[in-house]
């Protein structure tokens, strides 16, 4: 499961890491947030992002046209 989690769904790119990344700020390290997107693009962006801030991009699940997208705090 997960700590939190924010609603991206009908955004498209950045916003959906943009919104990601506030979020996390404000996380405990370990803590996992669960990023709700609909852009195809969150599925490469999100990974990315957390190679480069330090958080570990634990998985992705598809519930139809949404996907949630799992981090954990680094």
């Amino acid at each position: 499961m997960w700590d939190e989690m924010v609603d991206c769904e009908g955004l498209l790119c950045p916003l959906p890491v943009l919104k990601a990344r506030k979020r996390l700020l404000a996380m405990a390290r370990g803590e996992v947030l669960c990023v709700r997107a609909t852009d195809a693009m969150a599925r490469v962006d999100l990974p990315h992002f957390c190679g480069e801030a330090g958080h570990e991009y634990v998985a992705c699940h598809e519930e139809g046209a949404v996907a949630l997208h799992l981090i954990r705090r680094g």
